[in-house]
């Protein structure tokens, strides 16, 4: 992998896949979320990986979208939208459907779409001190993809509190949520998800780790295809809605917007 956006390695069996972009605070736009995924499906081809750690470079996991991101989408049309929202599925579905364990270490802030990136992971760790939320609502948005996974982790009632809401909840509250797996000191994160991993590769059948995953992602969301090509749609059409160019003129100027 040589995308200077996204660090990787191999060891122990254990393919560790960093966000690199800790002066952006690591967050998204077109080249991160091709890089990101580029990377796990080379870790997925890996004879040699049995268990992929995703983290990140920095004090934030990942804020979301960039700033600069963020101005671009308000200048595309429509097909590019779709295109650019179908990028973002594709680096979900990659995670959720690859044939591997992945695990979120999360050692600083994930919002909105960095939120779902972590949560989104088979296992994830996080330090206490780490906040999450999806704020998308707050610039005109909808978290229109990552709700497809989210509502068989939370349930209804979760889902919408912390969607139509926006506001940020700590980890402790995300384990609650059920969507993350364990809040684990910052001092100790590294060695115990290391630890973990290593469980993995040496108590448990690499073809039984990928059917067992299989199984559940198959019979708890057979209509998930379905979910997100409708979210693909809904992403790219509020883009183009003048909530969302007032939202993000707003947050690009750091003004306070009222609704």
């Amino acid at each position: 992998m040589t995308s200077s956006l996204v660090l990787y390695s191999v060891a122990d069996r254990i393919a560790t896949i960093s966000l690199n972009r800790p002066e952006k605070r690591n967050a998204f736009n077109p080249e991160l979320v091709s890089s990101l995924t580029a990377a796990l499906l080379e870790a997925s081809d890996d004879e040699n990986v049995k268990v992929i750690i995703l983290k990140a470079e920095g004090t934030t996991f990942s804020a979301g979208a960039d700033l600069a991101y963020l101005q671009q989408l308000q200048q595309n049309t429509h097909e590019e939208n779709v295109k650019d929202s179908e990028n973002l599925k594709t680096l979900f579905t990659t995670i959720y459907y690859l044939p591997k364990v992945v695990i979120a270490q999360v050692e600083g802030h994930a919002i909105a779409g960095g939120c779902g990136l972590a949560t989104i992971c088979d296992i994830t760790f996080a330090v206490p001190e780490a906040s999450f939320g999806y704020t998308e609502v707050k610039l005109g948005f909808v978290p229109a993809i990552v709700s497809c996974f989210l509502m068989r982790k939370t349930g209804e009632t979760v889902a919408k509190k912390i969607l139509l809401t926006g506001d940020l909840f700590s980890a402790e509250q995300a384990l609650a949520y059920n969507l993350i797996t364990y809040v684990t000191n910052k001092d100790e994160i590294s060695q115990t998800v290391r630890d973990f991993a290593l469980k993995l590769c040496n108590e448990a059948s690499g073809n039984s780790l990928m059917v067992t995953k299989q199984l559940i992602g198959q019979t708890t969301n057979p209509a998930l295809e379905n979910a997100l090509n409708l979210a693909v749609q809904i992403n790219a059409r509020v883009r183009e809605s003048e909530d969302f160019k007032k939202g993000i003129a707003a947050f690009i100027s750091k003004e306070n917007i009222k609704w």
